[in-house]
């Protein structure tokens, strides 16, 4: 495969490396930096999306649970009707019913409550759910605490064994919030390979090795728009009839289910469209 137009778009605008798998084999494997672990931001989210998946398959929890039975011990004195109305699915679809981002990097610094469960439910709902897509940190980081309280361990030990391990990722790192759980919606640390390995399990559809590890039929609800948005359960949808992982500054793992492709790229960028651009209109002409 021949990156050198990527590459010249690498130098300008801060990414560290590019990987390139299609129908298993490794066409492209590029770094312009150390292959380090890296913050992947929002790319955190489809790692939630998989915990609730896995959850659900184990009976932990239901996404038809209404969240005020889910966490009925941590909501405001008088629950209004759009929060007596949401379910656990909504936190999936960033269909909340709240009307803006909560809980997201600038402001997780300068709230006085520890107690972010309680916090992210105070906030208004003046929507009703399911009605308005608004992209928030809010959704991710109460679907990965049910994950939590329901699973009894955090995070990183409830996907260790089930996901992390499995695709060799050695015990990871993930930002916590005041109270020492598992802050879901962003922080979690991988290098490029690992966020790459990820993303060739989504496009296997939870098979790896010969082994189904999340439920095929719960990868596909995950992957398509489940509102007008753009936007499954945690993942992105994109260009070429792709999904992805997407995180801040360009941390992507672009999944091309027709090419049986994966397009990994790890990144410190303000210039992210630009990264797009030389992904669709030069490294999927390849594929």
């Amino acid at each position: 495969m021949d990156i050198t137009y990527f590459a010249e778009v690498a130098k300008l605008v801060g990414v560290f490396g590019l990987k390139v798998t299609r129908g298993g084999e490794q066409l492209a494997y590029q770094t312009w930096d150390e292959e380090v672990r890296r913050n992947v931001y929002s790319a955190s989210k489809s790692f939630v999306a998989c915990a609730v998946g896995f959850a659900v398959q184990e009976g932990l929890l239901s996404i038809d649970e209404p969240l005020c039975e889910a966490f009925a011990g941590s909501l405001p004195a008088s629950p209004c009707e759009n929060l007596q109305k949401a379910k656990v699915r909504d936190l999936l679809t960033m269909c909340l019913g709240q009307d803006r981002a909560q809980l997201m990097g600038p402001f997780r610094p300068l709230y006085e409550e520890d107690d972010w469960v309680k916090l992210a439910l105070s906030f208004p709902f003046p929507h009703a759910p399911g009605s308005k897509f608004v992209y928030s940190n809010a959704g991710p980081y109460l679907a990965g605490m049910l994950v939590q309280r329901r699973a009894g361990c955090d995070l990183v030990q409830y996907l260790t064994p089930r996901l992390f391990a499995p695709l060799g990722i050695r015990r990871p790192t993930w930002e916590v919030d005041p109270l020492g759980n598992t802050f879901g919606s962003s922080g979690l640390m991988l290098t490029l390979s690992e966020l790459h390995r990820f993303g060739l399990f989504c496009l296997q559809k939870g098979n790896w090795e010969g082994k189904q590890l999340l439920d095929a039929a719960w990868l596909e609800e995950c992957t398509r728009p489940q509102s007008a948005a753009p936007y499954g359960y945690f993942f992105w949808m994109g260009e070429k009839n792709s999904f992805r992982a997407d995180g801040k500054n360009g941390q992507l793992s672009i999944v091309f289910p027709e090419k049986e492709a994966v397009v990994t790229v790890v990144s410190e960028s303000r210039h992210v469209p630009l990264i797009f651009r030389a992904i669709y209109d030069t490294i999927w002409p390849q594929l």
